[in-house]
């Protein structure tokens, strides 16, 4: 489970809250009868999602998004002793920025040096390749307990005051 949208132009007031939460809660719902025992509900977010609340998110550009992920994950994460009577795990797979994809550069457009910043914080961002990687071994192993986040790429950034004071990214 992934939209990852509320950065688009000229989108309802509550579009990202519609994608990141209302359609994470439905598409669990209308998928559970098709599950089998031993399935897995894997939802990918962001770390700035994950994190919402408790580390900074530019309220510009990130915060509708970051909120909106952050109330789809709880939501999801709230059904875990359900999903359990069905024999069915939620796992959560967060990251870092994503090296090239597109969430990454909508919010350069509003904070210039944001992706070559958070490279040097972090050392390097990870790729999609290894994104992908995270998720399909966190799907593939039957010895995680439902509720576990598996972390891509640096869960720890700093971020100055005065870029606060700015409303910019990291």
């Amino acid at each position: 489970m992934n939209p990852e949208g509320g950065l688009e132009k000229d989108k309802a007031i509550d579009y990202a809250m519609q994608l990141n939460h209302v359609a994470q809660v439905r598409a669990v719902d209308r998928s559970l009868p098709l599950m089998p025992r031993g399935g897995r509900i894997i939802f990918v977010t962001s770390h700035l999602a994950h994190f919402y609340g408790q580390k900074p998110v530019s309220p510009i550009v990130y915060e509708p998004v970051a909120q909106s992920k952050k109330a789809g994950e709880e939501a999801v994460r709230s059904r875990i002793a359900e999903l359990a009577t069905r024999g069915i795990k939620l796992l959560v797979v967060s990251g870092d920025l994503i090296e090239g994809t597109i969430t990454p550069k909508l919010m350069q457009r509003h904070n210039p040096g944001m992706i070559e910043s958070r490279r040097k914080q972090a050392g390097s961002l990870p790729s999609v390749e290894d994104f992908a990687h995270a998720i399909v071994d966190c799907a593939a192993n039957t010895q995680l307990e439902s509720g576990a986040t598996i972390f891509v790429g640096s869960t720890e950034w700093e971020i100055a005051q005065a870029q606060l004071n700015q409303k910019s990214f990291l």
